[in-house]
């Protein structure tokens, strides 16, 4: 396993054009086809043509692309910048990609036949002109809707395994040869129908190749233990993921094949394992008690998946690349939580995945632990000691405040109980949740505050937006600022459902993912993929960034503008458009700096934040979307604060604001305080987001700490960590929380010498990264966040 992981970072990522390739002569071919019966046979003829290996090393076959950590290039989401970024692939600041001149040109030979032809040029041209202005000013950005696929889900892995691919199939045919075709609704169903019976052929032929191949190489391995595993992979790999697994290795095998060609189909990403010690268990605790598999033996097998999960890459267009640094997929495990009838639900497999994930020290799989206040103390250390291991790993999220969240949208007690987290801190039921749970479009609140003090213009561009209540130079008193807020995000958050409608709408008229929906309830028995309604639930989120940013705004214009009366709006004013610059602007900075501020327990700043958060989601409330009154249950919007990396471009085209930040500067990242701003201690943090109302904002409540290695060395402050935990989640009703344990100088040192440092990994907002990987620009973000103590 070392060797295996050794040469994975060893390689330098590549882009593979197989997949483009094939595609386009698919869909070349098929135009004429329905469109869930063009997607599945562009899956079968992916899994038919493109490159297959088998590692010397791993016990597991699939992968996704002609080489490890090679992206396929998916050109019916979005081609026109592949061409356009072509020749700056190897040269980017973070992110760095490899390709020959040859397949530059073979990509350049097939780019015609896509203008105008993909998600992106569709979904561009169908937003509303006066919707699209304020995705150009960038002020909801929304570029992954358009350019990504399924994901921010989890299908049904444990039925899956208990079932195989070929009871989908029988439900399929079954389903099929009822429809009285008469009706013209059952035309449209059995296209789906005989979609799913060709993807599920495609998946087994696919895994038939593996099983040849790895005969093949059995035949030639002078080896003897070598052998035996190949041919054991030969004999697995001829029964699943078709037939049900039935022992540990056959589980595992099945669960990656599939997991691998749900990324080949779909363009997508945060697909994500669900709770996966509570459906690998059984098939553990039987093989360990025969003596089929040892606990060593289970590991290593663990160890396998980690790594061929780390293989899975994906390449976005710069502009997206700033809201996902890293080149993150936020592949994410569950582990822990209760059972339905509210029992501890740890078992050994827990603590398996906990320790091999440990072992791997990757960034893939994202890993989760589910909280609960029956947790046991020793489980808790478990992940402590993981924590220790300093690459931003478990995160944790709160049973406590989840669970409830979900009961009161109407999602069944089993099924509530049965959540997982998908992709970065986003929660969702397995199997039975719509295409994106969240991850919809981003809206930047700080800049949002700007244009609502302009009288609706934005500041950067001059462009009247919507209607304000007047400029910020002429107000008199605090509550002019609160209605001029309320006023312009009741207005953002209309945009923001128009444009993810129209997203939507686009996706389900142009994409369809077969494999995804087979493999997700109810859409079998409705005939209906995800993206026209047919999961069992289907609520999703925008995502706010700059929260925090937005309370100590309002904080400084209220104490430093209006109460203290040490600047008129005017003088502000002129501040914020030079940037601070000049003697007499460097005083006025100060003073707003010197308010108070998010992330110490302030009521005075931490209430304004939590009412002005509550506008927004009292305006979203109103609004469904497009799959609302199809089939599932919920269709409506909850708030989400999971904004991975996108508070580093998003503050790079927001100017000064009123809290002191200055022009192009990170905007702060999640619901985390700014930069150097928490200064009591993290206490103090968890009780000022904690006051957020943490039950309307399903979508995710990300709070990245940071602490020292060295704090973490004492067992003393290890406890310590441990009883914050429970306070957090048990008192205080936290949603989720996760830390970096990496020190200032140890950043400041990889970024100086990064050769040094190959394996540095940091949590960057809902996901770990390696940090040589990242952009300049995101390592100072990480650098800047504030350092913790116990």
């Amino acid at each position: 396993m070392q060797s295996f992981r050794e040469e994975l970072l060893n390689v330098q990522p590549q882009i593979c054009i197989e997949r483009a390739v094939i595609v386009t002569k698919v869909y070349r071919e098929n135009q004429d086809q329905p469109l869930a019966l063009k997607r599945a046979l562009m899956l079968k003829s992916v899994l038919e043509q493109m490159s297959i290996f088998i590692e010397p090393q791993t016990l597991l076959a699939g992968n996704q692309a002609s080489s490890n950590r090679s992206a396929p290039i998916f050109p019916e989401y979005a081609m026109s910048w592949v061409i356009e970024e072509l020749d700056s692939f190897a040269h980017r600041d973070g992110d760095v990609f490899h390709i020959s001149e040859e397949n530059k040109g073979k990509l350049r030979e097939i780019a015609p036949f896509w203008e105008h032809n993909t998600l992106l040029d569709r979904g561009l041209a169908a937003f509303p002109p006066h919707s699209k202005l304020f995705y150009d000013l960038g002020i909801i950005k929304s570029e992954g809707n358009i350019t990504s696929g399924d994901a921010h889900c989890a299908v049904d892995y444990q039925g899956l395994l208990r079932f195989g691919l070929k009871e989908y199939a029988r439900r399929a045919q079954e389903k099929l040869n009822s429809l009285d075709l008469t009706d013209y609704r059952n035309i449209h169903k059995s296209y789906f129908y005989r979609a799913v019976l060709i993807v599920v052929e495609a998946v087994r032929a696919f895994a038939g190749r593996y099983a040849s191949l790895a005969a093949q190489l059995a035949e030639r391995e002078e080896a003897t233990a070598r052998r035996k595993e190949l041919s054991e992979m030969a004999r697995i790999l001829q029964k699943v993921p078709y037939e049900p697994a039935g022992s540990f290795r056959e589980a595992v095998q099945g669960l990656w094949l599939v997991h691998l060609v749900l990324q080949i189909e779909s363009n997508g990403h945060s697909l994500s394992y669900g709770r996966m010690d509570q459906y690998l268990n059984p098939y553990y605790e039987a093989d360990l008690k025969s003596g089929v598999v040892t606990e060593a033996g289970a590991c290593e097998l663990l160890c396998n998946l980690w790594l061929k999960t780390y293989t899975i890459n994906k390449i976005r267009s710069w502009s997206h690349t700033q809201f996902s640094a890293g080149s993150p997929l936020y592949q994410n495990v569950t582990v822990a939580g209760q059972t339905a009838e509210g029992r501890d639900a740890t078992n050994g497999m827990s603590r398996l995945i906990l320790r091999s994930v440990a072992q791997c020290h990757l960034t893939q799989p994202n890993l989760t632990v589910r909280y609960h206040s029956g947790l046991s103390d020793s489980f808790l250390g478990e992940c402590i000691e993981v924590v220790r291991c300093g690459f931003g790993m478990p995160a944790f999220n709160n049973d406590e405040i989840i669970i409830p969240s979900f009961l009161e949208k109407g999602v069944k007690r089993e099924d509530a109980y049965n959540y997982s987290a998908i992709g970065c801190v986003e929660t969702a039921v397995p199997g039975k949740w719509g295409y994106r749970c969240t991850g919809m479009s981003f809206l930047n609140f700080p800049k949002s505050l700007l244009i609502a003090m302009n009288d609706g213009v934005d500041p950067n561009s001059g462009i009247k937006l919507c209607e304000g209540v007047g400029h910020f130079r002429d107000f008199t008193g605090f509550d002019q600022v609160l209605a001029c807020w309320e006023k312009v995000i009741r207005e953002m958050c209309r945009q923001c459902v128009i444009i993810d409608a129209t997203c939507d709408m686009v996706l389900e008229q142009d994409t369809a993912d077969i494999l995804c929906s087979a493999l997700t309830d109810d859409c079998l028995e409705r005939g209906l993929n995800m993206k026209e309604g047919g999961a069992v639930y289907d609520f999703i989120s925008d995502l706010q960034v700059g929260i925090a940013n937005l309370a100590d705004s309002l904080a400084a214009l209220k104490k430093v503008v209006f109460e203290d009366r040490a600047v008129t709006p005017a003088e502000l004013w002129t501040a914020l458009a030079a940037n601070f610059e000049g003697e007499q602007n460097e005083r006025i900075r100060a003073l707003l700096q010197a308010a108070p501020k998010y992330g110490n327990d302030d009521d005075y700043v931490d209430r304004l934040v939590v009412d002005a958060y509550q506008v927004y989601i009292d305006e979203m409330k109103k609004y469904h979307n497009t799959r609302y009154g199809r089939g599932p249950i919920g269709g409506v919007y909850y708030a989400g604060t999971s904004s991975i990396s996108a508070n580093v471009p998003q503050g790079a085209g927001t100017l000064a604001t009123p809290d002191g930040r200055k022009a192009g500067e990170a905007l702060a990242e999640g619901c985390s305080p700014s930069h150097a701003a928490d200064r009591c201690g993290p206490t103090a943090v968890f009780k000022s987001v904690s006051k957020l109302p943490t039950k309307e904002i399903t979508g995710g409540v990300l709070l990245n700490q940071k602490v020292t290695p060295q704090l973490l060395e004492k067992e003393e402050n290890r406890r310590k960590l441990i009883l914050l935990l429970r306070t957090f989640f048990n008192r205080l009703h936290g949603y989720h929380v996760q830390f970096n344990v990496v020190s200032r100088e140890t950043l400041l040192d990889a970024q100086q010498h990064p050769e040094k440092h190959r394996d540095l990994i940091v949590r960057v907002a809902g996901y770990s990264a390696f940090f040589n990987v990242l952009s300049r620009k995101t390592q100072d973000d990480i650098i800047a966040r504030t350092e913790q103590t116990l």
